[in-house]
């Protein structure tokens, strides 16, 4: 894909549809989605038809271009996926296809079935599981893109104009594209047609070609009649139909989309101007097929209109006061999360919010010291689903990341990779399996597990031991007489909900690419198991004789309890100490993410995909690094003075040097290699104050039109965010979010006015309705004002939305493109 701009003053062009917007980031839309998948009554595939023998996986694509894959099944015709993908979206997108696939001859995949949901459809899907009937996959029936057309009528000479402008053409079709267009004018007994020219090597193409069509005049023309107006009827049924192909020279040319524009849309001589998505031959018409089976999907689908930051400063203000209120269930914060707590993904924003204004700490300590009051047993502390909890999960999730990284990553990569059996359930064991040397393959992984993780308090984030520290001085505060509970508070946390969930599903915390097939899922269960039981005895003196199952009570005899409770009470300790912690000394380099790419720096030639090469891709803590397979020599480039931009598939790394381009295997993929390059760079003083967007080809910089390879970029880089977190939020986003949440839930609200409104007028909760009973109300009236300033807020909020609505993209467009044959 060219990274240059395209002209808008070209005749045909076609522009990728994955490029950003560059119109106002007014209405900034963003998605995600989260799937689970499984499959039944699988029909035949092409090949031989051998349905005992289906080996099977699902992929997921935005459009064309696939985003996840799935591990492959056993050989089933009703096969069990069960896993959840979750990704932000980052570009526009037609439709959410999921594909069933069948390993074939010499490992070739081969299509069962597709499910393909349009994205204005998803809202209908969404949170509900369904079953899909698969439908056969047609490659005639696989276009994505859009083309821009000018048309015009001349009512004079009857004559059809039709103009190519622009064309859109997918990456993953356009990556070595040799695209032309056929325009026809179809109708009742004619079917015109002209070809433009074929372009060569490029998604853009720039075909700036005219087609001229005659209309036959109606039978009541007179000659004599010098003009005369155009009758519907003579129009009625005739269409524009644009073709697409890729040029494929000796073999047969491939389609790559239609569209359909009726004629008796054209009046008056005016020029008609307008985007028009390319659809499948025939429209996507279904030919009646084999019963080829179904596939059930959970589709979680969020789309945000985003407002200017100033819309946004009332709400988040009135967010960042909640760990200054008195009492702190009468703030904000705390009734965002009373009114969402059975959705566990509801504080996620808030706790982001917090986060960037460093104002989580006060917050949750605050939060944990009100959970406290109504703990009433020590040995029960923080093990429930409360907001306090919910906050410090998300917390450790999105700081900690680095900190999993460096502590568990490279322990569990070798259990991954070694794949050694260590099932120690008799009923579970395999024949052939050797019991004794099960448990001491176990006994190995949990070792080095338990030593990375008491070993590791000098990297814990500051911000986590901070949390920690506040959380055992509470515990203490509140249970005096228990010498325990200061480390019971810490460890149900950090081992409990941190390092046993991570080791448990390596892939949801990116420890690992995809999910371990079911043997080392059930040895990483094992392993989890143990490092919860193993975290627990330093702060509550678990012995032996509590253990469930006789197999788990004969495993840990293996462990030297004394010596395993002293660990744990002295790595608890080391990271809710009130002393700072100082690193022993250089700090190692740790792999954030690696994996392979296609790598281009700049020249003076074009970006053609020929001249990219495949490398192996490495960031650390440190530096970034591109081999040419992995374990070789790598060309090093420093992080102290890069940026990074993105578009789609391909992004840039700008820095002192020539720009290095990168393409990664698709959208997502590309996303999360901005994500961790931002996290490690943001903070660099030495970064480029500007960059250009695009490439230096045919004598100079495509954005900016400067003819010097060294002349200084013409846009500036994003602003360096100067806190000990370098975290990527988004507070706009984040804040639209929230305001989502509370207008889903304005009965709640009103249901929560109504129950301080009778508390406050009959001196408590005698008269409370039970519904009233799930919020927590401390101080009626002061909750009664904070819930009336969020109203007016939400208030304010909702008018800007609807002012907003009413400015959208002009129909046409290339924000807003006509769908289907017609408008």
């Amino acid at each position: 894909m060219s990274l240059s701009s395209t002209s808008a003053t070209s005749a045909l062009q076609f522009a990728p549809t994955t490029g950003r917007s560059s119109s106002p980031q007014v209405n900034k839309k963003v998605s995600n989605i989260k799937v689970c998948r499984e499959a039944k009554n699988l029909g035949p595939v092409s090949g031989p038809n051998r349905q005992k023998d289906l080996c099977t996986f699902c992929t997921v694509s935005l459009d064309q271009e696939e985003v996840f894959r799935t591990k492959v099944s056993d050989k089933s015709i009703s096969p069990f996926y069960g896993e959840d993908f979750y990704f932000e979206i980052p570009r526009p997108f037609q439709c959410l296809s999921f594909y069933v696939c069948t390993k074939g001859v010499f490992q070739r995949d081969l299509p069962v079935g597709k499910v393909s949901i349009r994205k204005d459809d998803l809202g209908k899907y969404n949170g509900k599981e369904n079953w899909f009937s698969l439908q056969p996959v047609d490659p005639n029936s696989e276009v994505q893109g859009k083309v821009h057309l000018e048309m015009r009528l001349n009512e004079v000479a009857r004559l059809i104009k039709p103009c190519m402008k622009r064309l859109d053409l997918p990456l993953i079709s356009g990556q070595n594209c040799d695209p032309y267009a056929t325009v026809s004018l179809t109708g009742p007994a004619r079917s015109d047609q002209k070809k433009t020219k074929v372009k060569k090597k490029t998604s853009n193409p720039q075909f700036e070609e005219t087609f001229f069509f005659e209309v036959t005049r109606p039978s009541s023309y007179s000659k004599s009649k010098s003009n005369f107006p155009v009758e519907e009827e003579d129009i009625e049924r005739l269409e524009i139909k644009v073709d697409l192909w890729n040029n494929e020279n000796l073999a047969q040319d491939v389609f790559l989309g239609e569209t359909r524009v009726p004629v008796k849309i054209l009046r008056n001589d005016h020029i008609h101007k307008a985007w028009y998505l390319l659809q499948p031959k025939g429209n996507g018409s279904k030919s009646k097929s084999d019963d080829l089976g179904s596939l059930r999907l959970k589709l979680t689908y969020i789309e945000d209109t985003v407002l200017p930051s100033a819309c946004y400063t009332p709400l988040c203000n009135l967010l960042l006061k909640s760990p200054d209120g008195k009492p702190i269930s009468a703030s904000a914060a705390h009734i965002l999360g009373d009114i969402c707590r059975e959705r566990y993904e509801a504080v996620l924003p808030m706790v982001r919010l917090l986060l960037y204004h460093n104002r989580f700490v006060p917050f949750v300590s605050a939060v944990a010291a009100l959970e406290l009051e109504n703990t009433q047993e020590a040995n029960t502390i923080f093990r429930g689903n409360s907001l306090a909890t919910r906050c410090i999960d998300d917390m450790m999730k999105i700081v900690g990341k680095s900190y999993l990284a460096v502590t568990l990553k490279p322990v569990i990569d070798e259990i991954c990779e070694s794949n050694k059996t260590c099932e120690i359930d008799p009923i579970r064991l395999k024949e052939g399996d050797n019991a004794e040397v099960n448990k001491e393959n176990l006994h190995v992984y949990v070792k080095k597990v338990f030593s990375s993780i008491t070993q590791s308090s000098a990297n814990c984030p500051p911000l986590m031991c901070d949390v920690f520290r506040s959380l055992r001085h509470l515990a203490c505060k509140r249970f005096p007489g228990d010498p325990h509970v200061q480390y019971s508070a810490v460890s149900s946390f950090v081992f409990l909900r941190f390092f046993a969930v991570a080791v448990l599903s390596p892939h949801s915390f990116q420890l690992r690419p995809h999910h371990p097939d079911p043997e080392i899922s059930r040895t990483l269960t094992l392993i989890s198991k143990t490092i919860q039981t193993l975290g627990s005895w330093g702060s509550l003196s678990k012995k032996l004789s509590s253990f469930k199952e006789s197999y788990m009570y004969d495993f840990f005899k293996l462990f030297q309890e004394d010596n395993c409770i002293e660990k744990v009470k002295k790595f608890l300790g080391e990271i809710s100490s009130t002393v700072n912690k100082e690193s022993s000394g250089v700090e190692d380099a740790v792999v954030l993410k690696e994996g392979e790419v296609q790598k281009r720096t700049q020249t003076k030639k074009s970006l053609v995909k020929k001249r990219f090469k495949k490398r192996w891709l490495r960031v650390t803590n440190r530096e970034l690094s591109y081999h040419k397979c992995k374990g070789e020599t790598p060309c090093v480039l420093s992080l102290l003075n890069s940026c990074f931009l993105f578009s789609c598939q391909m992004f840039q790394v700008v820095h002192n040097e020539k720009p290095l381009y990168v393409q990664a295997g698709n959208c997502v993929e590309a996303s999360e290699w901005l994500e961790t390059l931002g996290q490690v760079s943001r903070c660099n003083e030495g970064r480029l104050a500007n960059f250009h967007p695009s490439i230096y080809t045919g004598g100079a910089w495509q954005c900016c039109k400067l003819q010097s390879t060294t002349a200084p970029g013409c846009k500036p880089c994003t602003i360096t965010m100067l806190a000990n977190l370098q975290l990527d939020i988004d507070c706009d986003r984040e804040a639209e979010r929230i305001f989502s949440l509370l207008s889903s839930n304005e009965a709640k609200l009103q249901n929560m006015e109504d129950a301080c409104a009778s508390m406050a007028v009959y001196q408590g909760p005698q008269r409370e309705q039970e519904e009233y009973s799930k919020f927590t109300i401390q101080e009626p009236k002061e909750t009664f004002q904070t819930l009336k300033q969020l109203r007016n807020v939400m208030e304010e909020l909702q008018r800007q939305h609807n002012s907003r609505n009413n400015i959208t993209a002009q129909y046409g467009s290339l924000d807003n493109p006509i769908v289907g044959k017609t408008s």
